[in-house]
Order: C-alpha cells, then structure tokens, then sequence
C-alpha cells in the first residue's frame, strides 16, 4: 500500500522518542489514582484530558485478580528529573 513503510517509520521514530523521553533515568512514575472503581478511574481520566494533560506521560495498569470484582486500577504519571535531583525517595 502507498504510504505504508512511512507510516511505519513514522511510528517507529515516535515510539523511540517516547521510550527516550520515559527511561528510567529521566524521571520516574508516580501514582496518581488506586482504586477498585473503573467509574472512578475513568471519571479521573476525563478530568485530566479536560485540562489537556499530555496522555503519553499517563499509565494506566490494571490488576487483575480471581474474583474479577477484586481487580484494581492504578493510574501513574510520569514526573520527569529536575536537574540536580538525584531521584533517591525522600
């Protein structure tokens, strides 16, 4: 198809620079939201992308558990190094 392997690189060189800019020794991921609620998580979401919070600094893990109503959600926010800061927890 037309177009198809520069799409690709194109993705390819996003998905790096997103890597590179989220390594572990630039910064860290704090969580934001734990919770047994997906209305609650998705409530939060809606919150962050109403004030335009970049997305691609947001994780969101879910934890999967036997009964299902047992599963959790974390939501984390990639917080990036300040210069100097030897990211060490306080």
């Amino acid at each position: 198809m037309p177009g198809q392997a520069r799409r690709k690189r194109r993705q390819e060189a996003l998905r790096r620079r997103q890597d590179a800019r989220n390594a572990p020794d630039a910064g860290r991921w704090e969580v934001v939201l734990e919770t047994q609620d997906e209305a609650e998580l998705r409530a939060h979401l809606r919150g962050l992308r109403a004030a335009r919070t970049d997305e691609s600094t947001l994780r969101v893990e879910t934890l999967c558990r036997r009964p299902a109503r047992l599963t959790s959600y974390r939501l984390s926010r990639f917080v990036e190094r300040a210069p100097g800061d030897d990211m060490l927890p306080k």
